[in-house]
């Protein structure tokens, strides 16, 4: 039986100067059924002094308001799963980046399907995480997330400049699928936007294009307005626009506005600082995850997509140095997040907008520097590394950075460990691992494939196996100093990594590779951005393109370097990392976002030969059934042996890989 204990409770710190979290409080605690564990859903308050080295580091923090004591204060959402006994822990705090608000890691890491409230035994999947006794913590971090229930929110102050508002440009660029009349400005339609500060602002402008970096065609301001629609017909509203002749799907629309009262996004990372710092320190007297928190004896941040590029941008800005100077996180893993960081620490930041092929472009994302290690960019003889902060603070944590085969072709993926030129290779830190999940897309696939919008079938690879093989190995390396397993991903000096143009890739019938990759720019924010981070460009000035490299590939059109799971090492097709829209839903030919394609091989050789498919069929290369089994057993030995995945995953790949061949030789 769950037993819920839905009475608030508050427990207040006995503060010490510097204390940064003050308050927690808990909403609801409730037993997770079939486990020894407890959820505890609370709210976190947090005090900071602007004055402090430590919190120097956040943009526009002397523009906060502050308390009767000269801090700034701002609260989060705080979501935990816990032991109830806490003793019965593995030590290891798994913190999640919420990716905007939402819970992730218990799919990632126990085939969990989605839940913002996981409170039944089947939300759990498999129940890995906590059965290896992780203590699983989320904290809201970002303010411009949906108002949707369950969502994870950052309740932080806006900056004002002496009692007055802070007013700047602010960007909104979307693309739709279906014709409309109206779009949000916050991202992707449903995150909050920044208002506009003057509905009849005339200095406004809206813009249409046909590609990424095509010409922009300006839409008369007469023709437009800030408006939403109601019962047909268009009222003001600061955080839409209204085209009466309709938005067209598969063309780019960009309106550039003043907006007023910009939020202190970078109190968002600093909130995560200090939890975890909270948690693994002397927890100024507040007791929430067991006596003085002496169970936790290590915290690794987990961020996937947006929250990867997050987790890269607090170590790039040193919010992994705490207020006292201790290190916060052990190990940090950024997950999918290619060669970028975000909208995280800046004014008028939008921390939803990324950076795609066809989506979020030009955007403050793929900006130099890229690798872990400081290099030089000859173009404006800036040095810099992501972990230049860090070892200058003596707080650089163990890191993995795991990508797909998407990162590489729609995320500049390639620019972690190469120079900016793209001619050699940059070895990670020693401290760091990088891991290409070879033949995947940006998230994990799923069998049967499907289309989705896409000219090909999406990319069915499951990369999770891999994903559990290598957090007990991040946990190992922490608790034990047992080394995890070596880097795989392509190397330039392997001939692994190579331009577009010297992809070997197979004359499938009916593929078509892309045309281009992500471009990561020299881009121009205007003067002030990398010294007061103040936008004041928008669009930013496009300078330069970086060198971007993909993966190689055999001559079945899979990928040569990185974790090559059985799906690719005993394939039944071809598994790219690249996908194009269709006519459906406009701008067929560009990238689908996100989507990897799938080529099954032909059954026969008589098949293939009458559709010209060069790759050999599944009659040719196995044969039958349990030879395709025995080439898939011995994959999934070999990569446990190597510790990329779980030896007692083996048995699930076998089966899984079953499945497939049923579904494809019935």
């Amino acid at each position: 039986m769950m037993l819920t204990r839905t009475a608030i409770v508050v427990f207040a710190a006995a503060l010490s100067a510097g204390a940064a979290v003050t308050r927690i409080h808990v909403v609801e605690r409730a037993d997770v059924p079939g486990y020894r564990y407890e959820r505890i859903l609370a709210k976190a308050h947090f005090a900071i002094d602007p004055k402090l080295e430590a919190n120097r580091i956040i943009t526009d923090i002397d523009l906060a308001p502050r308390n009767e004591a000269g801090l700034v204060e701002f609260a989060a959402d705080l979501y935990v799963i816990k032991p109830l006994n806490p003793a019965d822990g593995n030590g290891t705090a798994l913190f999640e980046v919420s990716n905007r608000g939402n819970k992730g890691m218990l799919g990632m890491f126990g085939f969990a399907p989605s839940s913002r409230d996981p409170k039944d035994q089947g939300d759990f999947g498999d129940g890995y995480l906590l059965k290896q006794g992780y203590t699983l913590v989320w904290l809201g971090w970002q303010a411009d997330v949906p108002n949707d229930p369950g969502i994870l929110r950052l309740f932080a102050p806006v900056a004002e400049k002496a009692g007055q508002a802070i007013t700047g440009p602010v960007r909104s660029e979307w693309i739709v699928d279906a014709r409309t009349n109206v779009y949000s400005l916050g991202d992707r339609n449903t995150h909050l936007p920044y208002p506009v500060a003057n509905l009849d602002d005339a200095s406004a402008v809206l813009t249409v294009r046909d590609t990424p970096y095509g010409p922009r065609r300006t839409i008369p301001r007469d023709s437009w307005r800030f408006a939403r629609l109601d019962n047909g017909k268009p009222v003001p509203d600061s955080g839409r626009v209204y085209l009466a002749a309709g938005f067209e799907p598969g063309k780019i629309y960009e309106v550039v506005y003043t907006a007023a009262n910009p939020t202190v996004t970078g109190l968002g990372p600093a909130g995560v600082r200090d939890l975890i710092s909270f948690f693994k320190y002397d927890g100024n007297g507040i007791i929430l995850l067991g006596e003085q928190h002496r169970h936790i004896k290590r915290a690794i941040g987990f961020g996937t997509s947006q929250s990867g590029r997050f987790l890269r941008t607090f170590l790039y800005y040193g919010f992994n140095r705490d207020e006292k100077g201790r290190k916060v996180f052990d190990g940090v893993w950024s997950h999918v997040a290619g060669g970028g960081r975000g909208s995280f620490n800046h004014r008028f930041a939008q921390p939803s907008r990324d950076g795609h092929p066809f989506l979020n472009i030009l955007y403050p994302t793929d900006i130099f520097p890229f690798t872990d290690t400081a290099v030089t960019d000859p173009e404006t003889g800036m040095t810099d590394g992501i972990l230049a902060r860090a070892e200058k603070d003596n707080v650089t944590p163990k890191i993995f950075y795991t990508n797909g085969s998407y990162e590489y072709w729609g995320r500049a993926a390639s620019l972690i460990h190469t120079s900016v030129d793209g001619k050699q290779d940059v070895p990670p830190a020693p401290g760091s691992r990088i891991y290409l999940l070879s033949g995947t897309q940006h998230g994990p696939g799923s069998f049967p494939p499907r289309r989705n919008n896409a000219q090909n079938l999406s990319n069915p690879n499951d990369y999770r196996f891999a994903m559990r093989g290598l957090l007990a190995a991040m946990n190992a390396w922490l608790k034990d100093g047992k080394e995890p397993p070596a880097s795989a991903y392509p190397q330039v000096s392997r001939d692994a990594l190579v331009p577009l143009g010297a992809v070997q890739f197979p004359r499938i019938p009916g593929a078509t590779l892309p045309k281009t990759t992500q471009q990561a720019w020299r881009s121009d924010f205007g003067p002030e951005f990398r010294t007061s981070g103040v936008v004041t460009k928008e669009p930013p000035e496009k300078g330069k393109p970086f060198q971007v490299l993909v993966p190689q590939v055999d001559r079945d059109g899979n990928e040569t370097a990185g974790i090559r799971l059985p799906d690719i090492q005993a394939p039944l097709g071809t598994y790219t990392g690249w996908n194009l829209r269709t006519a459906a839903i406009g701008a067929p030919g560009e990238y689908l976002n996100m989507q990897g394609s799938f080529f099954p091989f032909a059954r026969t050789k008589a098949q293939r030969l009458k559709t010209g498919d060069p790759r050999p069929s599944l009659e040719e290369r196995y044969g039958s059934k349990q030879t395709y089994l025995e080439k898939v057993s011995a994959a999934a030995r070999s990569l446990a042996a190597a510790g990329y995945i779980l030896p007692e995953d083996v048995p699930l790949l076998e089966q899984r890989a079953a499945g497939q061949w049923d579904r494809v030789l019935p």
